[in-house]
């Protein structure tokens, strides 16, 4: 646990720091650093890109995202039409007219399919991946923090990261921090939900002397100053001294929206976009539609200050909004893209165009995709329900090679016509990502599990 402590004795005051257990399994934050500085010297296995994962909780549209197939009968179709991308002869859905414009900083694959139409939160979290998050594999590999920054290497970002008065993540139908058989120790940061890791990165300071940031900072520096005069400080490792001044270095303003340009908070920011009373209160969904939009632009930005901060991989729910049936639940495929599209069309656009500016498009790849599509046939009442056959999925970034469609859909978008791409395809294309595969084969220390998922499937043709 790391707390810094205000304690009022006969003898006078002192402000102590304690260092401990940043991870669970007993592991210390200098104990993690040491580990993965053992990971990061074995050559080549570290590529030193980050991975971000948006996870469209509920099954988005092929159609009505990156596959609109407007030749198709009007029950099929897109019913939010099409806008022309910068890729010739390549249409987006209607609610995409930003990402259009940037579809040569994009790779889409139109014959990736999941495999089932179950509700999960496959493939992020899956059988496959040994019940673990693809950050909780990576972290295994490479250690539970950054050698240097101290930053946790896999963290999961939900609306309460953004606000804490935002629903709680949904976990009926997996849990997007599960380490699996990783064990708890690898178990990716969750920032702003009460976890365990949040709490051991608490300043246990009196609320009342929390709200002068004059009175923080002189205690901040007060127990810097005291740590430095101590013996025990001064005969510490260096991975010791190491991790005092990540902390005090500020590792948690990375999740810390108010350290970035108020400009740049601005310009990511999807609130404005959905106001809450523009959403039909028939929907039980009305709340997760208002987080949503209050938060996933920003929840993009978190996720590129965290790699910029060291963490390797990134995961982002805003808590399952994309299952349009049109039911007493959700609203249909054309209203729900108004709720789910225009945000994500401003969010992922600014995102890129960000990366792109700061340099860091070869650095972070962005993957979004959900754990199924929807039918190639709208229902009766203007939704589509659940479809395993044909997924959507884009990847932007991390070095690969953008400004393509890859594969294609049948005309009614039911299923591949090309080979298709399946769900290990994608992890192995990530994990290539991350890792050189034939390091990995022969790096001691990992288990031949990790190994065995990070393999299982192909890399996607035409990526690298």
């Amino acid at each position: 646990m790391l707390s810094f402590c205000d304690h009022n004795h006969r003898n006078g005051r002192r402000e102590f720091l304690r260092v401990g257990g940043l991870a669970l399994g007993g592991l210390t934050l200098p104990g993690l650093m040491s580990l993965q500085a053992q990971a990061a010297g074995s050559g080549t296995l570290l590529k030193n890109k980050s991975v971000i994962f948006l996870f469209m909780h509920g099954g988005p549209s092929q159609i009505e995202t990156f596959d609109p197939k407007m030749t198709a009968p009007s029950d099929i179709h897109s019913v939010t039409g099409e806008v022309a991308t910068k890729i010739p002869g390549v249409t987006f859905g209607g609610t995409f007219p930003k990402l259009a414009q940037q579809a040569d900083r994009m790779s889409i694959v139109r014959s990736y399919r999941s495999g089932d139409s179950r509700h999960d939160i496959k493939p992020i979290v899956h059988k496959d991946t040994l019940d673990a998050n693809l950050g909780a594999l990576y972290s295994r590999v490479v250690g539970a923090n950054h050698p240097d920054k101290g930053m946790p290497t896999s963290a999961v970002l939900y609306p309460r990261a953004i606000d804490e008065k935002m629903m709680p993540a949904i976990t009926k139908f997996g849990k997007f921090d599960s380490p699996g058989q990783m064990g708890s120790a690898y178990a990716p940061f969750v920032p702003g939900a009460g976890g365990d890791m949040q709490s051991n990165m608490t300043l246990s300071i009196p609320q009342n002397r929390l709200d002068d940031r004059r009175v923080l900072l002189t205690k901040l520096d007060r127990a810097r100053w005291a740590a430095e005069k101590s013996d025990t400080f001064a005969a510490s490792s260096e991975l010791q001294q190491q991790a005092f001044d990540v902390i005090l270095g500020g590792v948690s303003k990375a999740f810390d929206l108010s350290e970035e340009d108020p400009r740049v908070v601005a310009r990511y920011d999807t609130a404005p976009l959905v106001r809450p009373e523009t959403i039909s209160k028939r929907w039980k969904n009305y709340q997760r539609y208002i987080d949503n939009a209050q938060s996933l632009g920003k929840l993009l930005l978190m996720a590129r200050r965290l790699c910029e901060a060291g963490c390797g991989f990134v995961t982002i729910t805003t808590n399952f909004v994309w299952d349009m049936h049109a039911d007493n639940n959700n609203a249909g495929v054309a209203e729900g893209m108004d709720y789910m599209g225009v945000p994500f069309d401003h969010a992922v656009s600014a995102f890129l165009e960000d990366v792109h500016e700061r340099g860091l498009s070869e650095d972070i790849l962005l993957v979004c995709t959900g754990e199924m599509g929807r039918t190639p046939k709208l229902n009766s009442r203007g939704g589509r329900d659940h479809w395993g056959n044909l997924s959507p999925l884009m990847l932007s970034g991390g070095g690969l090679k953008m400004g393509q469609v890859i594969g294609q859909s049948d005309r009614h978008a039911g299923g591949p016509q090309t080979e298709p791409i399946e769900r290990k395809d994608l992890v192995t294309s990530i994990m290539h990502t991350l890792f050189d595969l034939g390091e990995l084969r022969i790096t001691r220390g990992v288990p031949n599990e990790v190994v065995q998922v990070a393999t299982a499937g192909d890399v996607i043709p035409g990526l690298f």
